[in-house]
């Protein structure tokens, strides 16, 4: 594992970075997943990390994990990570046996908001930094929400990590909505694979039907699974037996609908 700093040092407390899970020996380029671990843009929960990253190697995919800004950071700094986290992979695509237009990002709870913000957000913020990777763009190739958060002003949605995103400028509300992710979507958006549980009682599963609706209104290719019951943050869902084959149907959804190259 290679830790890989996004940005040069600016003597901030915290510098983002990304933690590479490369498959060693790969007879040819494959895909990759970079994981976005939630925490309500508070945090990052390890559990929706390491093992996450390590889960996508078994199914043939390279992974990363990117530990990216949360508050006291506000947006732009969260969204501005996640895009430059794509330039960096994109960059080194050849240097790491990545197919450079089979990049994917993950998330989950608001670090699925984060990765949904990748896909509706990469034309509107600025990730350059005037180095090399610049040339490299900040598109995701597909996005694999878990769990996640897409709405932050509506009552189904999740507040708490709208307040934590835009600090102050939350109460803005004509300013929150343009973070309610499901009315950004546009024919550019990327594929989407989309999972929750019905009775999450944190971040509502309306919230990861309505991103799929307005993929499927503009005819763009989603998948949505909604499994019966599970609390939140559940991860990789090992006390599930029907929701743990999540990793499974993802995979299988970024080879076929997104064609991504993998080790089976």
């Amino acid at each position: 594992m290679e830790i890989i700093k996004l940005w040069a040092d600016n003597g901030e407390d915290f510098q983002p970075y990304l933690e590479t899970y490369l498959l060693k020996n790969a007879k040819k380029p494959l895909g990759a997943v970079i994981v976005c671990p939630g925490g309500g843009y508070a945090g990052r929960a390890p559990h929706e990390a390491a093992p996450i990253a390590q889960k996508f190697n078994e199914l043939g995919y390279h992974a990363f994990v990117l530990h990216y800004r949360v508050a006291p950071y506000h947006f732009p700094d969260q969204t501005r990570d996640v895009l430059r986290a794509v330039r960096i992979v994109r960059h080194h695509a050849g240097e790491w046996g990545i197919v450079k237009d089979n990049i994917a990002v993950s998330g989950f709870s608001a670090g699925g908001h984060l990765c949904l913000s990748a896909g509706t957000h990469f034309a509107d913020v600025d990730s350059a930094a005037g180095d090399k990777y610049d040339a490299s763009g900040p598109r995701p190739d597909a996005l694999v929400g878990c769990y996640p958060v897409v709405n932050i002003t509506e009552p189904f949605g999740h507040g708490g990590s709208g307040k934590n995103l835009l600090g102050d400028r939350y109460e803005d509300k004509d300013f929150a909505v343009g973070f309610d992710l499901e009315k950004r979507v546009t024919k550019a958006t990327p594929p989407a694979f989309l999972w929750s549980s019905a009775d999450d009682q944190a971040v509502n599963v309306e919230n990861s039907i309505r991103f799929a609706q307005a993929m499927w209104k503009l005819g763009n290719t989603a998948e949505l699974h909604v499994f019966p019951h599970a609390h939140h943050g559940v991860g990789l869902a090992p006390d599930f037996p029907d929701i743990l084959i999540w990793p499974e149907l993802a995979a299988k959804f970024l080879e076929v609908s997104c064609k991504f190259a993998r080790v089976k």
